[in-house]
């Protein structure tokens, strides 16, 4: 208490001081409409700029949430896409000697697993995406990786918790995709310069072809669903030295700003590589 009294005495000039300059500006903003407005459309202003920078805090956070809440809800759409179940033909067999999953006889093929990117490169000849998603959450090796806008590679090295994913921006990677309008099918490849820009080989020149004309997945992928988004054509090179074309495709995947990809496991692949396998060994 001694300790308040000696400060109170020491600073008294300024407290008073203080005390009259509060007491002014009380009777200016009180009498003064002018300044009264004034002084109100500062405070108003300082504020609003404080709330400003909270809302856009809590915005920031409530967008993550958001976010990550339809990445959720994406991948149980997905998950029920038509695409993603297959039924035997039974034109002539009339039991099947699958399971089924509903009153169709379909049985699923595709199951969609979201994952995190948490390592992506983009300016190498060859370049690798890391997952936040590995064995011990369903990843094998040679699962097909989808994104929001297209498909993006395929899985290369699994951990326990980790998986490494062979972009489609790799020198050796090769994807069998068509030409939508046509269902010409070709080799997807990548050729080390531009990360937007793709190359397919392999489609006849007597195939009629326009600049933007739609790429997808074929039905010759043992990785991926037929039909997912590949690109688009961006530019036709008639080759000399073949009767192919030598096709640039604007990729549909920004592979820069890829932050969530769904791995894609192709639940019937084993089998059908299994009877493959036994075909080829007989020969």
């Amino acid at each position: 208490m001694r300790n308040i009294f000696a400060f109170l005495r020491k600073h008294s000039n300024l407290l008073f001081f203080l005390f009259l300059e509060v007491l002014s500006l009380y009777f200016l903003f009180s009498y003064n409409k002018f300044h009264q407005a004034a002084f109100m459309g500062t405070a108003n202003e300082l504020t609003g700029s404080v709330f400003s920078q909270y809302n856009k805090v809590e915005g920031y956070f409530s967008l993550r949430k958001e976010n990550e809440r339809l990445s959720k809800e994406n991948t149980r759409l997905i998950n029920l896409l038509k695409e993603d179940y297959s039924s035997a033909d039974t034109t002539n067999k009339v039991v099947t000697d699958t399971i089924p999953i509903d009153t169709l006889g379909t049985k699923r093929k595709y199951l969609y697993m979201q994952a995190e990117v948490v390592h992506n490169s983009t300016n190498l000849p060859n370049n690798f995406i890391t997952l936040h998603r590995g064995s011990n959450q369903g990843v094998k090796r040679d699962m097909g990786v989808y994104g929001p806008g297209g498909i993006v590679g395929v899985v290369v090295d699994v951990s326990s918790n980790f998986s490494v994913v062979m972009s489609l921006l790799h020198k050796q990677s090769n994807t069998s995709v068509k030409i939508k309008k046509t269902g010409e099918s070709g080799k997807l490849e990548w050729d080390g310069t531009d990360a937007s820009i793709l190359t397919l080989r392999d489609i006849p020149k007597s195939v009629k072809l326009q600049k933007g004309d739609t790429v997808l997945t074929s039905q010759y992928s043992d990785k991926f669903p037929p039909n997912l988004m590949v690109g688009t054509i961006a530019q036709i090179i008639q080759e000399q030295s073949t009767n192919n074309y030598l096709l640039k495709i604007k990729s549909a995947t920004d592979f820069k700003s890829i932050q969530t990809v769904w791995i894609i496991d192709n639940m019937q692949r084993e089998e059908q590589k299994e009877l493959e396998e036994k075909v080829k060994n007989k020969k």
